[in-house]
Formats: structure tokens, C-alpha cells, sequence
């Protein structure tokens, strides 16, 4: 605990210094946001730019190893796990991986699993349902993308039922302080596990005010994980149109990710979180919602050409109120396109309302599984 309250203590003085001086600081609901050898086809692999640029070959190698990528999404994020009707169950696990996916990316909201005030411990039997879920999935085969996820007041945000208020004065140091504890604990695991600082940082934590943030953070997951591949994920939700404003840090094992819902209001249709909520019967995809599909990636593509750091699309999908025929074109288009501009990708999500696993049935829902999995 030294080391933490070292840097907890600095990170203290430079948000100090910082409103001394004056420095400005420039999804939804539960479904989503406001984006061993198999013989299923997989993304491209990702082509590592010129060895002069920043990222290191774990990174680049991790990236083209990824292989198709599906979110266990409303599970472990939810205010408790199964508040939002899923939990992490062994039988998505094998399915997932007999469909062919390699990749399984895990958010989890560790905020409402921590004491308010410091030293913000982290529930002990949430943590090791955690692990255990991280555990099960290594050993499957998975490389696992664990994130902290919906801390609603971290980003200014109305919580959600079930959750507490914490001192506003704690609100970074805490995320500060969980991140240690997460660092700490999953220290030992496989390389094949990457932890994602952040979610979808937006409204309260602007563009300056989170890579602020993501740094300090960074140097503290160094403490015990000197070499783990770390994700990181621009203000504005993640949209490709924040990326320009994510300062990297100083550090080559690094992974950056986007997330990508475009066409919105066809993704998003009937989505009741949504304010004002996109109506239903839009189809997909027209030659104009095409480019915008592959608009998004391409900035994406763009931004890891230049800045020499490998860039995963972590979610994308269509709403279930949409119809199943736009549906399998959206998700295709998406994929063909992705996997042609070699950016792995990681489908939101498995089996809630943008989902492609009926838990009704046990079974994949086979047009939508196709249009992620098929040749």
C-alpha cells in the first residue's frame, strides 16, 4: 500500500496544482452505450507499421492473434450481476469459444463492489467471482479484455438504481485506487489477459481531464504489471472522432480501442434509454449508411497508421427491434470492412438485447452467428 499512497498522494498534488493554475479540463442503459486453432475465419492479421513507430511487438502480435471478439455484456456491469437478467455462466463460455470466437471482452463495474472512502477496498468475494470468471475463460483459450465499467458518477452522470454516491473529492482517486487492487490481484495471470482502464470516458471526464487520468492510472497498474498489455479508449464514448485528443502515454505495451455503432439511429432503434429514442423500422444498409459503417473504421485505421499503436473496434451491433434481415447485413458489413482494414473486432454483445445467443434455446441464433462467423 506505500507505493499506492505515493502515487495517490501525487496524483492528489497535481490535481491541486492544476486548478491553482487555472487548467481547463477540455452507454445508455444496460444494453449498450449512448460502439487453439479454429477453423473459423478470422480478422486479418494486423500489420505492425515500420519498427520506428510506438507500439511493441507484444502489442502488434496480440492484436492480429485476436481473432473474432464477443462482449459478455449486461452480466458483471450490471449495478449486481444478474440485475439485468444474465449472469456469467459456463455454458456461454464453451459456446462462445465452439462458435469461434478467440477474443472475450469483460466489463465489469467494479464501483459499486468498493468501500466509498479510502482505502476503497473492493469486496473480496465480488473480487474472486471476478477471477473466477478471468480463470475460466484463460483456460478455455480466450485471451480476455477485463475493463472497469459504468462508473456513472465518474463520468457525471444520473446512477443507476442500486448504486451509492461517493464523495466527489474521491471520485479519481478512487478509480486510482481500484485499479491498483485489480493490477495487484491479477498480477500472476496469463499474458493473454489485457485490462482495459476505461469504458467509454465521456461527459465529466473531458478529453484533458481523462488523459490526465489514464496516465496517472497507467503508472500505477506498472507498479505490479510492468509488461501487461493495457487498453485504452478515448473521451466522447470512445467514438473515433475523440481519438486526435487521447494523449498516449510514454509506454509501448499499449492497445488502443474504439467503439463504433454508425448508423445510429438503425443500431439504436427502439433503444428506450435513448433519449429521444431513434423509432423503429429503419432498415440497413443503404449505400449512405454504408459509408458511414465504414467511415468510422477508416479514422480508426488512420489514427493507428500514424501513431504506430494497434487499435481494436471493442463494440459494435444492431438492437433486436431491428429487423433480422438489416440486422445480418449491418453485422457484415461491419466485419468484411473491419477485417479488411486489419482492425479486430469484438461484437456488443453475446446473449442480452443486442445479442446472438438465444439463453432461451441454448442456442446461437444462426443468421446473426453467420453474418459474424461465416466465410
Amino acid at each position: 500500500m506505500k507505493l499506492f499512497d505515493t502515487h495517490l498522494r501525487a496524483f492528489a498534488a497535481t490535481v491541486t496544482l492544476a486548478a491553482v493554475l487555472g487548467l481547463s479540463a477540455c452507454g445508455g442503459g444496460s444494453d449498450s452505450p449512448a460502439d487453439s486453432t479454429s477453423a473459423t475465419p478470422s480478422p486479418p492479421s494486423a500489420q505492425a507499421p515500420p519498427a520506428t513507430t510506438g507500439a511493441s511487438a507484444l502489442a502488434w502480435q496480440t492484436a492480429s492473434a485476436m481473432g473474432p471478439g464477443i462482449n459478455f455484456g449486461n452480466m458483471l456491469e450490471a449495478p449486481q450481476e444478474g440485475d439485468w437478467g444474465l449472469r456469467v455462466e459456463p455454458t456461454y463460455i464453451t459456446a462462445a469459444w465452439q462458435a469461434g470466437f478467440r477474443t472475450v471482452r469483460l466489463p465489469v463495474r467494479w464501483s459499486n463492489h468498493a468501500e466509498a472512502v479510502y482505502p476503497y477496498a473492493i469486496d473480496p468475494v465480488f473480487m474472486t467471482r471476478v477471477e473466477g470468471v478471468v480463470d475460466a475463460l484463460l483456460a478455455q483459450g480466450f485471451r480476455v479484455v477485463l475493463n472497469m465499467h459504468h462508473h456513472r458518477q465518474l463520468d457525471g452522470d444520473a446512477l443507476d438504481p442500486g448504486e451509492f454516491v461517493v464523495n466527489p473529492s474521491d471520485l479519481d482517486p478512487r478509480f486510482v485506487g481500484l485499479w491498483s487492487q485489480i493490477a495487484t490481484r491479477f498480477a500472476s495471470k496469463s499474458e493473454r489477459l489485457l485490462f482495459e482502464l476505461y469504458n467509454e470516458p465521456h461527459g465529466r471526464l473531458t478529453a484533458p481531464a481523462w488523459n490526465t487520468l489514464l496516465a496517472t492510472t497507467l503508472q500505477t497498474v506498472r507498479i505490479s504489471n510492468p509488461q501487461r498489455l493495457v487498453v485504452i479508449s478515448p473521451a466522447g464514448y470512445g467514438g473515433t472522432a475523440s481519438l486526435g485528443a487521447l494523449a498516449l502515454p510514454n509506454d509501448r505495451n499499449l492497445l488502443a480501442t474504439f467503439h463504433h455503432y454508425e448508423p445510429f439511429n438503425f443500431t439504436h432503434q427502439g433503444a428506450t434509454w435513448v433519449t429521444p429514442t431513434p423509432p423503429v423500422g429503419v432498415t440497413c444498409c443503404t449505400a449512405e449508411q454504408t459509408a458511414q459503417i465504414e467511415n468510422g473504421i477508416t479514422q480508426a485505421k488512420a489514427w493507428s497508421n500514424v501513431t504506430g499503436y494497434p487499435i481494436f473496434l471493442g463494440e459494435f451491433g444492431a438492437y433486436s427491434l431491428a429487423d433480422t434481415t438489416s440486422r445480418v447485413a449491418y453485422m457484415r458489413t461491419v466485419r468484411i470492412f473491419a477485417n479488411a482494414q486489419q482492425i479486430p473486432w469484438m461484437y456488443w454483445e453475446i446473449a442480452s438485447g443486442f445479442g446472438i445467443y438465444d439463453p432461451a434455446t441454448g442456442q446461437f441464433r444462426p443468421e446473426l452467428t453467420a453474418a459474424l462467423l461465416a466465410p
